[in-house]
Formats: structure tokens, sequence, C-alpha cells
């Protein structure tokens, strides 16, 4: 009993780390990711679960790649770094540094691997009336909730996040908009055609609404 509620306080906490984060297997396959990972690459962290991270983030030099799977043959435990890039959600191109440390009980056991992402840069593309709002795909399903009336809560048990990572999509939200509070997020997104006017309950707008 001890140890599933210390499992359980150790999952909020690993969800709460602000820093995008996952521990991957020996091959890069994702085990667990947290909210903020997630939230780069425009999902849920169960939707992470089994994909390799390098599918999500291009290597800016594969040797970096070669360098760290012959570590992991030997059963080094050193720190490496590998620079990235990505497209996030909305459409901006990222630059960054993913750290992998190998991680295992023992030596003789082939390690995973913590991966933790610094963001480095970003380069936007705007329209010549300046950028448009947008919103990813999980973004866009909790502005939906919220223009019913969902609660922090029920848009979590909705969406498969907890509510720590709700509040993590709305942040960044709040910050690409510029909005100071849930009202003007939900009304920025019908403002700018992300939510479908006219139409309940709330559903993102598609092409040709």
């Amino acid at each position: 009993m001890d140890g599933v509620l210390w499992r359980n306080r150790a999952m909020l906490l690993f969800d709460r780390i602000p820093m995008p984060v996952a521990v991957c297997g020996p091959r890069g396959t994702i085990m667990l990711a947290n909210a903020a990972m997630a939230a780069e690459c425009g999902t849920t962290p169960g939707r992470l679960k089994g994909r390799n991270i390098m599918d999500l983030f291009r290597p800016g030099d594969a040797s970096q790649l070669h360098r760290i799977a012959e570590a992991l043959r030997l059963r080094r435990r050193s720190r490496y770094e590998v620079s990235v890039t990505w497209r996030t959600p909305d459409g901006a191109l990222r630059e960054g540094e993913l750290t992998v440390d190998p991680v295992s009980d023992t030596v003789e056991r082939t390690p995973d691997l913590l991966v933790m992402l610094r963001i480095v840069g970003e380069h936007r593309a705007t329209a010549p009336d300046g950028p448009r709002a947008t919103a990813g795909p999980a973004e866009s399903r909790i502005l939906e909730l919220l223009a019913a009336g969902a609660t922090t809560a029920q848009a979590a048990r909705e969406t498969g996040l907890t509510t720590d990572g709700v509040n993590y999509h709305l942040r960044r939200l709040s910050h690409r908009w510029g909005a100071t509070n849930r009202t003007e997020l939900v009304a920025r997104a019908y403002a700018s055609g992300v939510l479908a006017p006219g139409v309940w309950p709330p559903r993102v707008a598609v092409p040709g609404d």
C-alpha cells in the first residue's frame, strides 16, 4: 500500500515538472512522458507512450545518436546531449537540446533513458497582417470543453490529462495569445476561427465552416 502511495506521489510530481521530460527504453521508445513533453508534441502523455522519441525530434547531427547507442552497448553512464529541431502544434519551428541520462537499477542491466528537453530558440512564420491564433489538438479540445462550461477537473477527465496538464496547456495558450483569463481565451478562440461560431456543443472549426 505504501509503495502504491509513493508511486502515485512520484507520478504527480513528475507531471508537474515544467520542463518537458520523458522516460524511454534503451532504443528510445517512450514509456512515460509528462504534460510538458506532450504539449510540445500537441498530444497527451498517454498517446506518446510507445512512440520513439526520435520520431518527434529531428537531430541536427545523426552521429550524436550513434555515440549514445555505442555508450549504452558498453554500459556507460555518462550524460549526453543531442541538438534537435521540431514543429510545435501551432506551426513554429523550435530548436533545442535533448539531455539523455542513462538510468538503471544495476550496472549489468541495459539502462533506460531519462530524456529532458531544453528549448533554445523558435522561428515563427507570420502572415503579413500578423500572427493568427492557432491551437494544437489537445489545446483545441480543452477550449471546446471550456466553452461548454467545463471545470479544470472535468476537462482533465475528458482529455485524459491531469488537472496540472490542463493548466499547463492553458498557460501556454494564454502566453501565446496574450490572454489574461479563460473567458478571454474562449473569446479569442471564437474570434480567430479556432472554434466554430453558432454551434452547440462547442467544437473546433473545420475548413468550410
